[in-house]
């Protein structure tokens, strides 16, 4: 067994003062066995905990470390800004600097506001799509996940086109009333949700890649369907690519699929792993953003210097040519290894993948587009597994349900000792 004693002693401290001793649910291990890992180092593709144990990342931060943690042109350009200061609530030349490498290279953006998350992104475009179109309700997909919203923390109601119920205590039925949630992959449902609410419907929102509860990749043509319905039925697109935005390509899944939405919001990727957001369109819809026009939107630390710089050094190397075919070639490469073992094994497991972005999957299904597709037993084999990656120096997310990463940091060596953990903890798991 890995030594926890120092993790295990600064959760028993931080539950003193934390809710559950973490800062954001998942982090507390509660899909899986034991308490929580405290980590105190990063370093390319390999990380740290407070114990000393060494492990390959595909964690990421959640994704936003394209390049690894600690990458040099990072660190460098963060600590020439930062030894100016940290923040000043005024204009610094780094939010344009940065707004343009995004706009110049994005074909279907033309404005960009910076914010502090991906929640907040998500926010602040909900109230823009209602501002500008008139309207008031949303419809989202069950399976996709947009940050902790309130009127976007809703799950399906108990039929098609009806309204939702709440999935967190303290939101007020009065927000829920306002949005509409549809299963995944169902043009029927979007068509009878469109002739029952469609005047009142200011944005269908959606992970293009929903990658927040599994990777649960859609067809090209349902998103191309949702572009066409809310073209004719002058609804907003609204792309939610907090997670896919610059990871399967600089124009994330708008981009890879060819398909224009009319808002898009980023994550914490765009700052280099610093907190960070942003959500962007037409110069028509951003006009209607304070102080241009009447949308009401801001932040303290939107756009400071350092998530700004950190940014532009992360954005400028993935920029490179060739660099988003490499880092998929290197994802295909580990999933193909584990794949053909688990097809060898017959084991009823499949490894999904787009881009640099994977997710393993406990079940034979070849395609899973729908949060109900889901095995809701898998979680119990992933927790014998996730038990084997850690014991072996392998860290991904404490859940069955998260994604992992491929950062340009990881080697062939990181990626050829991954893989063979990872078929090791399989057989283990279906042993």
């Amino acid at each position: 067994m890995i030594e926890r004693k120092q993790s295990n002693a600064l959760y028993e401290k931080a539950k003193q003062y934390l809710p559950g001793g973490v800062n954001s649910p998942v982090r507390a291990f509660r899909s899986v066995n034991g308490s929580p890992i405290f980590m105190e180092k990063g370093a390319g593709s390999h990380i740290w905990d407070a114990d000393g144990n060494e492990y390959i990342d595909f964690c990421c931060s959640w994704g936003p470390l394209i390049l690894g943690h600690a990458e040099p042109s990072v660190l460098n350009k963060v600590s020439g800004v930062m030894a100016n200061g940290t923040s000043f609530g005024a204009p610094s030349k780094y939010e344009s600097q940065l707004a343009q490498m995004i706009v110049d290279n994005h074909r279907y953006l033309e404005k960009i506001r910076f914010v502090n998350s991906g929640t907040e992104a998500t926010m602040s475009a909900i109230r823009l799509a209602r501002g500008y179109t008139g309207k008031n309700k949303v419809i989202k997909f069950e399976g996709c996940y947009h940050g902790h919203v309130d009127s976007l923390m809703v799950k399906a109601g108990s039929g098609l086109a009806t309204l939702g119920t709440s999935t967190s205590a303290g939101i007020p039925e009065s927000y829920i009333k306002e949005t509409i949630v549809l299963p995944l992959n169902d043009m029927g449902a979007i068509d009878q949700a469109i002739e029952k609410y469609g005047d009142d419907i200011a944005c269908i929102i959606i992970e293009p890649v929903p990658a927040n509860n599994g990777l649960l990749l859609q067809d090209k043509a349902f998103l191309q369907f949702l572009r066409k319905r809310c073209s004719d039925s002058g609804i907003l697109l609204f792309f939610d690519e907090v997670i896919s935005g610059f990871r399967v390509s600089f124009e994330g899944a708008s981009g890879y699929y060819g398909i224009k939405p009319d808002l898009l919001a980023f994550g914490k990727i765009i700052g280099g792993g610093f907190p960070v957001g942003a959500y962007g369109a037409s110069v028509e819809i951003m006009d209607h953003v304070a102080p241009d026009g009447p949308v009401y939107q801001a932040g303290t630390l939107s756009g400071n210097p350092v998530a700004m710089a950190a940014g532009i050094a992360q954005l400028e190397q993935c920029l490179k040519p060739g660099f988003y075919e490499a880092l998929e070639a290197k994802t295909s490469a580990l999933v193909k290894q584990v794949q053909a073992h688990t097809d060898a094994k017959g084991y009823p497991f499949h490894m999904f993948h787009i881009g640099s972005i994977f997710w393993m999957s406990f079940s034979n299904k070849n395609r899973v587009q729908t949060a109900d597709a889901i095995d809701p037993n898998s979680g119990e084999r992933f927790k014998v597994f996730f038990d084997h990656l850690l014991e072996n120096g392998v860290y991904v997310g404490p859940s069955s349900y998260e994604v992992g990463f491929v950062s340009a940091a990881h080697t062939q060596d990181d990626l050829n000792k991954a893989a063979k953990v990872m078929m090791a903890a399989l057989d283990r798991a279906y042993a």
